[in-house]
């Protein structure tokens, strides 16, 4: 079975583990760019959700403070 899963009984191609190893690295660099602009894009909408908050005050219905 082992055999079967390598393709032949030489054992690996370095080819082949250079191409799984290039491979990783370039998964791992995307699942970091990935986290990167989810958290970007979570400030993003924090400051989106802040501005419309402050948007919706409107300071000419508001009570005056102390008069």
């Amino acid at each position: 079975m082992a055999k079967a899963l390598l393709g032949y009984v030489g054992g690996s191609d370095p080819r082949l583990l250079a191409e799984m190893r290039r491979l990783q690295q370039r998964v791992q660099d995307l699942e970091s760019e990935l986290v990167r602009i989810q958290a970007e894009n979570d400030a993003l909408a924090a400051a989106a959700s802040h501005e419309s908050l402050l948007e919706s005050i409107d300071a000419h219905q508001a009570e005056p403070a102390l008069t």
